[in-house]
């Protein structure tokens, strides 16, 4: 059973925007980052944005400008907003919790489809 539970992917049109959401399944305590990774098919997974206590969200790279990040740890949940969809954007999205204790949770992932 998943402790996060990621919404809002779907299929949209390249320069389409989505906004994915994520909520823990019950209470967490002491987090100290919250994450989006992706993982498009015959690749690894990846980090696309990260925000931890304290300081303001990391992108990578390739996503810079187009997406950003936002979250409430003490509702325990996050928000990645993605504009200007681009069919590289295509792959499963998933959010992560990392706990003071270094517990590290994740969602079941979402599937995020850009077409051309």
């Amino acid at each position: 059973q998943a402790q996060l539970v990621e919404s809002g992917g779907g299929l949209v049109q390249a320069g389409g925007s989505l906004r994915l959401s994520c909520a823990a399944a019950r209470s967490i305590f002491s987090i100290k980052a919250m994450g989006w990774y992706r993982q498009a098919p015959g690749k690894q997974r990846e980090l696309v944005a990260q925000m931890i206590r304290g300081s303001s969200a990391n992108f990578a790279d390739s996503v810079k400008g187009r997406f950003t990040m936002s979250g409430d740890y003490a509702k325990n949940t996050v928000y990645l907003q993605m504009n200007s969809l681009e069919p590289e954007d295509t792959a499963v999205y998933y959010c992560n919790f990392l706990g003071t204790s270094n517990f590290s949770l994740w969602g079941q992932g979402t599937q995020v489809t850009v077409s051309s």
